[in-house]
């Protein structure tokens, strides 16, 4: 059976603020004095990066096969890790440029829902 549509009653995504991890990604970076490396453009590489080693995971399966990742724990783990570097990165760059991350989504939705109003375009990817 699938773990995607299964909640951890006591998931850190509930109980972490996006403040928490980018702090943890500073504190992280700070203790190794990597400041010195992490530059917009060091960081946007490293993202894309990361990203590619994630769609590693699902290149040339089925639609249905990259759903069913998760019911393999060494699949779903090593595409977790990619996820977190995916993230980790993220976080540092927004860190880097001193990007309200919450903000940026909330923006960009909004420019979403007006380009993408549900009404013209449910169930069409188009």
């Amino acid at each position: 059976m699938s773990t995607k549509n299964q909640k951890s009653p006591q998931s850190l995504d509930t109980a972490t603020t996006i403040a928490q991890l980018r702090e943890m990604v500073a504190e992280f970076v700070s203790d190794r004095d990597w400041q010195q490396f992490h530059s917009p453009k060091n960081l946007s590489m490293s993202l894309a990066i990361e990203a590619a080693e994630l769609m590693e995971h699902f290149q040339w399966i089925s639609m249905e096969a990259s759903r069913s990742v998760a019911d393999d724990p060494d699949r779903r783990d090593a595409v977790s890790d990619e996820m977190a570097d995916v993230l980790c990165y993220l976080l540092g760059l927004a860190n880097e440029l001193d990007i309200d991350l919450t903000q940026a989504l909330h923006a960009k939705m909004a420019k979403n829902r007006q380009k993408y109003p549900a009404d013209a375009y449910y169930g069409k990817f188009e």
